[in-house]
């Protein structure tokens, strides 16, 4: 099968193939592995490790170990956890902070990134959490709930109101370990998608926390939290790529050699348009993802780069829908049976359509950016 078009750098489109290349071999050992043991073996082969170049490597690095065969699950964990959380965090903490912070990129530690609450996820400043001074310190009390990572988590980076009303400045970030006393660690859930990495509940019982638990300054939550999101948005989905990529390439061959009507499937010009279609979304996130990515490199802070990161987000999430359905009609019965050689997982890029907030309300602040004046 001939090849995507190259996306003009040569450097990056080696580290997919180095990537790929390292990743395959422990895809087929990691099979039927537990979470952990797949999340360690990525971080030894070096996934997390920023201090190796920027954020166009970090997203190559990601593609190509789902291009592997990597667990599509452990993919978008190693990729929240680069791209939601080291690197807004790289360019928050202060260097000694972030000295203390830079072991997460060996793997033995893994941070959860506790937002959502049962009351409200998309709209923070309803947040109940809180988060009140107590001598040099806070305590901290509430709960966050469909946390990634958070049963095995072992930092947790929350948001709490430090002050009342719908004040920009009402909530805080805060960093600390998870076995700290008071953090309780709810029941894991049973996911349809993406099932292989864990989601859980964290509740708060009057947590401890030192002054320096605190990231950036009190009052500076939403700040934290508007960096971490605009990064997920911006580049997250590129743990899709990899499984889009290789959906694209199975479909291919395999409608190039299965017979129907007397012709090969691949005749058919229905065919043919829907695997043009379902290359012409991956060419399509592809290229928004690196040229997000591009953009992070040249120093453009995040939260400048808000409106084009939902609409990345949003686009390479509907495509990863479309690229299945396409997919699913051209695999018929196949794609439901789960020992086929073309099942179909249906779930996770749906999944994708909510996750670094649902699509709908992304479509609301792009439409606030163009000086509508929609509210949620």
């Amino acid at each position: 099968m001939t090849e995507l078009p190259r996306l003009g750098c040569a450097a990056t489109e080696e580290v997919v193939a180095e990537f790929r290349d390292r990743a395959t071999p422990i895809a087929e050992l990691l099979a039927g592995k537990g979470f952990l043991d797949q999340w360690q073996a990525m971080a030894e082969l070096g996934v997390l490790r920023m201090a190796q170049g920027t954020v166009t490597r970090s997203l190559a690095v990601i593609e190509g170990i789902g291009l592997a065969g990597i667990d599509p699950g452990v993919v978008y964990a190693l990729a929240s956890q680069l791209f939601g959380m080291q690197f807004p965090l790289r360019a928050t903490l202060s260097e000694a902070a972030w000295a203390e912070f830079a072991h997460v990129q060996n793997g033995q530690t893994l941070v959860c990134h506790a937002l959502t609450e049962r009351k409200g996820g998309s709209d923070p400043l309803s947040m109940d959490t809180r988060a009140r001074r107590e001598g040099d310190g806070y305590v901290l009390d509430g709960a966050k709930t469909f946390i990634t990572a958070a049963p095995v988590a072992d930092l947790v980076l929350t948001f709490a109101r430090t002050a009342e009303g719908r004040s920009p400045f009402a909530l805080s970030a805060f960093l600390f370990p998870a076995d700290t006393p008071g953090v309780i660690r709810g029941s894991e859930f049973d996911k349809t998608a993406l099932s292989t990495v864990p989601m859980g509940e964290l509740v708060f019982d009057g947590v401890r926390l030192p002054a320096d638990s605190l990231v950036g300054e009190e009052g500076s939550g939403l700040a934290v939290m508007a960096s971490t999101t605009a990064w997920e948005r911006a580049v997250i989905l590129g743990y899709a790529l990899g499984p889009m990529r290789r959906l694209l390439r199975r479909i291919t061959e395999w409608a190039g050699r299965r017979e129907q009507f007397g012709r090969v499937m691949g005749n058919s010009h229905q065919v043919a348009a829907r695997i043009s279609d379902m290359a012409m979304a991956v060419h399509r996130s592809r290229t928004l993802l690196y040229a997000m990515a591009a953009r992070l490199d040249a120093g453009t802070p995040a939260r400048q780069l808000a409106a084009e990161a939902a609409l990345t987000k949003i686009s390479v999430s509907e495509d990863y829908v479309r690229l299945t359905e396409h997919a699913t009609a051209l695999s018929g019965v196949r794609a439901f049976i789960a020992d086929s050689e073309l099942p179909a997982d249906l779930h996770s890029p749906m999944a994708a359509l909510t996750y670094a907030g649902p699509n709908d309300l992304l479509r609301v602040g792009v439409a606030r950016q163009f000086g509508l004046p929609v509210e949620n």
